[in-house]
């Protein structure tokens, strides 16, 4: 499997690679670093009347995923990175120090869209065109297999609607 997706990182490499990509992705990439993106999107959206059940799914999701993805499974699953594994390839941003499955990037991103969705924001398409970009970016940059992305994703959505859910249970319980 390892040498399926290496040869998709460097299909990727070797047909997609170009100068405005090479700047525009690692940019992309970084709305995502820590999920600040989907934090200031979530912040916003708290701040809205109105919107606040989006914001409060958002962060219910997004509290799910840094349990799940950042303090359990990429410890416990400990995988290595591409990078790691071809050391030939030129890398356009500072490596990270942590384990590679699941996507973090992917599963925050997946997460906010899926509790925007379940939540029944119409903010979710706008979302998941972003997240998908993000997703896209992390091979790219070939920091992530495809499998940790679809990893992620998968995560992402599980909790994303989870969040959603979570929220939807307690304001039925207020009687809202």
């Amino acid at each position: 499997m390892q040498a399926m997706e290496l040869a998709i990182l460097d299909w990727i490499q070797a047909h997609l690679r170009c100068g405005p990509l090479d700047v525009l992705l690692p940019l992309i990439s970084r709305l995502a670093d820590h999920g600040e993106v989907w934090i200031v999107l979530e912040a916003v959206l708290l701040l809205l009347k109105g919107q606040r059940r989006y914001g409060a799914a958002v962060s219910c999701g997004l509290a799910l995923d840094l349990v799940s993805c950042n303090m359990l499974l990429k410890p416990l699953i400990g995988r290595v990175r591409p990078f790691m594994v071809n050391t030939a390839v030129e890398l356009l941003s500072a490596p990270p120090g942590d384990a590679s499955f699941p996507s973090g990037h992917t599963a925050a991103s997946f997460a906010a869209v899926f509790a925007l969705k379940t939540a029944g924001s119409p903010l979710w398409k706008p979302a998941l065109a972003l997240a998908a970009v993000i997703a896209f970016s992390r091979m790219y940059l070939y920091v992530h297999w495809p499998s940790d992305i679809l990893g992620g994703a998968l995560l992402g959505a599980a909790v994303g609607w989870a969040g959603a859910k979570l929220v939807k249970a307690v304001e039925n319980r207020r009687g809202h």
